[in-house]
């Protein structure tokens, strides 16, 4: 894994042109040092102030993640227009179902869409907004009965140190040079219904691989998936279930153990 995540940058240096160059330099693809301690709970409206080095993220509902930043940045993803009260500086989507995108996001808002306007073409976001570099990892999707490459993204958000990674509406196990792309992820969400998107033992499979500090599952629809997902999750994983939609995160203060942290669909208002 480490030659593959060498050449990929050796790769990528090489193949840029000057003016790519002075893009925003990603921190997570690289190894990453352990941290240890555990503090990680912070209740709180959408409206207050994030603590310094660190980001708040909020499930909202399906698969719908709020993140804060300490910034002030704010970010919605698989953004699909029910939401109400707050705008946010960006929105990702996916198009998989239209339960993950809008064709009316908020006009204020920076929206980034994972797939592009030509079919098969990967779309490629790599930008600092705010205190948050936003990029893309591109993946095939199921459509029409055949496979519509390059048709949806995984989205990683990158602020305080932290690596943080939206699987978005995932249908297949990512190939060794996207989980190159990835690179480090500190915390990842993932969509764990295990029937629209992939099923839950490579789900399983994914997030064992990607050892993620936090795991946060998403799109999980009722109480009996999600608890054959924390199941298959605790050979190699904490499982616990604050009873809060929110969690607010430092890099030292990620748990030693990988750990699945299970956040209530909480809505937008404060």
């Amino acid at each position: 894994m480490l030659r593959l995540l060498a050449l990929a940058a050796l790769t990528l240096g090489q193949a840029a042109p000057a003016a790519a160059q002075t893009r925003p330099i990603s921190h997570c693809i690289a190894l990453a040092q352990s941290a240890p301690g555990l503090e990680y709970l912070h209740k709180a409206a959408v409206s207050d102030p994030v603590p310094q080095d660190a980001v708040r993220l909020r499930f909202i509902d399906h698969a719908m993640v709020l993140l804060q930043s300490a910034g002030g940045t704010s970010v919605i993803t698989d953004f699909n227009g029910q939401v109400q009260g707050f705008t946010p500086d960006v929105v990702t989507m996916n198009r998989a179902h239209s339960s993950h995108y809008t064709d009316t996001p908020p006009e204020s808002a920076l929206v980034l869409r994972g797939w592009s306007d030509q079919f098969g073409i990967a779309a490629k976001h790599h930008r600092q907004v705010g205190d948050i570099l936003i990029r893309n990892v591109p993946t095939a999707i199921r459509s029409y009965g055949t496979v519509e490459e390059n048709g949806n993204s995984i989205f990683v958000f990158e602020t305080a140190g932290l690596c943080i990674g939206h699987l978005g509406h995932l249908h297949h196990t990512p190939t060794e040079a996207q989980f190159a792309a990835l690179g480090r992820l500190d915390v990842v969400m993932a969509a764990v219904d295990g029937s629209m998107t992939i099923n839950q033992g490579e789900m399983v499979d994914i997030l064992r691989r990607l050892r993620s500090s936090v795991v946060i599952p998403v799109h999980w629809f009722n109480e009996a998936t999600l608890q054959r997902f924390m199941a298959g999750m605790a050979d190699n994983f904490a499982v616990i279930r604050p009873g809060s939609s929110e969690i607010t995160l430092t890099l030292r203060g990620l748990p030693k153990q990988p750990t699945v942290v299970v956040l209530e669909p909480g809505g937008i208002a404060d």
